[in-house]
């Protein structure tokens, strides 16, 4: 497929960033496309455009490997599946579900695709769930020259190659860590005061396997918090039920509700603690449904999860520029991993997300308030997402960083999948 194709994408999903590549491919088997990276002067991978900056765009080739067959095989002895780079998790999900399985969790948007998702460390929320990548035990990765190169965890440059931002070649497969299968329920409160937050967020961030918090900064209060508990889970007594008292002061939302204020629900994941398969309560929304808001803007940064009160006053102070331009700020926890580019490496984090609205020119000049704002906090940008942080202060957030860009010029001596992205964040 060339460059005039009907089928390219013209911008990524929110429509903010408008792709440059000149041309445009979709091979439709491995061979095809290990053919189009050995030939490519420069290229980079474009997923389901979920990235809210220019990370998948380059100034030569751009391939989606959407074409590529849908391939999940299961090794339940081993308990791993290896699943085509270019599938979305709602499709992995229900294939794995219907073998007994399941993944640890789920990121708030099922619509991603699983290698695009675990190249920038996206998460769902948990204290005890680490980021999506950390379920990888190995990849095969196309590399510049058109081999097909296989690593696994025990590799030196495993923990490497995992986060790799589309900087190291064209990851076509993943092997993933599965579980066995398990039902989970959804309850969401409302209207918590912040300042309960300074004596008890460990206890809130707690009280579920997966717990999200919302604001609009409208108001020194949470405008809703989700929890989503196992059903197995011994310690489902502490969620209270519906028709209990409220939780903490918050009170139990009687209809299902959207975490944007204003929104009608019927996008979202069912709720009132009906029980249902993981996949249908992990995320926030449906597959078949618009993700999120729609038309919107992104922005997270992650920092230590004991520094999640002062970060939260920090950001309180500011609310009156937050808010005019914000949708909804959404809060998680996210356990340590070791994978060198992860945010959430070697420290449990806690997550600030920012959903903006699709105002570019009103957005821009909040992101670095919030970053000043956090910057005590050693805060870490989430590489999807639009932020303003320095080289510099990245450089000095990740340790293993500099071992990163020796792991790019082996991987990638010619430079074929740098682009002005991994220029302005890596380094030339």
């Amino acid at each position: 497929m060339n460059a005039g194709s009907p089928a390219r994408p013209r911008t990524n999903w929110a429509g903010n960033v408008a792709f440059g590549a000149p041309d445009f491919y979709r091979p439709a088997t491995l061979a095809e496309l290990q053919a189009i990276v050995a030939r490519a002067a420069r290229l980079r991978v474009l997923g389901t455009g979920h990235s809210f900056s220019d990370m998948a765009d380059s100034p030569g080739a751009q391939v989606s490997l959407a074409g590529l067959p849908p391939e999940a095989e299961l090794d339940s002895a081993a308990k791993v599946v290896r699943v085509s780079a270019g599938q979305r998790y709602h499709e992995l999900a229900e294939r794995l579900d219907e073998k007994g399985f399941a993944l640890r969790n789920l990121a708030s948007l099922p619509h991603i695709s699983v290698a695009g998702a675990c190249a920038t460390a996206t998460h769902g929320s948990g204290v005890a769930n680490q980021n999506l990548a950390a379920a990888i035990t190995g990849l095969d990765l196309i590399t510049a020259d058109g081999d097909l190169v296989t690593v696994r965890s025990q590799d030196d440059w495993f923990d490497g190659a995992v986060v790799h931002l589309g900087a190291l070649g064209v990851v076509v497969s993943l092997l993933l860590e599965v579980v066995p299968s398990f039902a989970v329920s959804q309850l969401v409160y409302e209207g918590l005061p912040l300042d309960v937050l300074d004596d008890h967020f460990t206890d809130v961030m707690a009280g579920g396997y997966s717990v999200s918090l919302f604001t609009d900064w409208r108001a020194p209060r949470l405008t809703q918090i989700w929890i989503k508990q196992r059903v197995d889970d011994p310690a489902h007594a502490i969620v209270p039920s519906i028709s209990q008292a409220p939780w903490f002061t918050a009170t139990p939302a009687h209809a299902a509700r959207h975490p944007v204020p204003g929104l009608p629900p019927d996008a979202c994941t069912q709720q009132l603690g009906v029980p249902g398969p993981w996949y249908a309560r992990l995320p926030h929304f449906r597959p078949e449904s618009t993700p999120s808001a729609g038309d919107e803007l992104q922005s997270e940064y992650l920092l230590p999860v004991e520094d999640a009160v002062p970060a939260w006053h920090a950001l309180n102070r500011i609310r009156d520029r937050l808010a005019p331009v914000l949708r909804i700020c959404e809060v998680r926890a996210v356990a340590a991993d070791q994978l060198w580019l992860s945010p959430s490496y070697r420290r449990d984090t806690v997550a600030f997300h920012f959903t903006w609205i699709l105002d570019t020119a009103a957005v821009l000049p909040v992101v670095p308030l919030v970053e000043q704002r956090l910057a005590p906090f050693a805060a870490r940008p989430h590489w999807g997402k639009i932020f303003t942080t320095a080289r510099e202060t990245l450089r000095s957030s990740y340790d293993r960083l500099p071992d990163f860009l020796d792991l790019t010029r082996r991987c990638d001596p010619a430079g074929k999948f740098r682009n002005a992205y991994a220029d302005r964040c890596l380094g030339p």
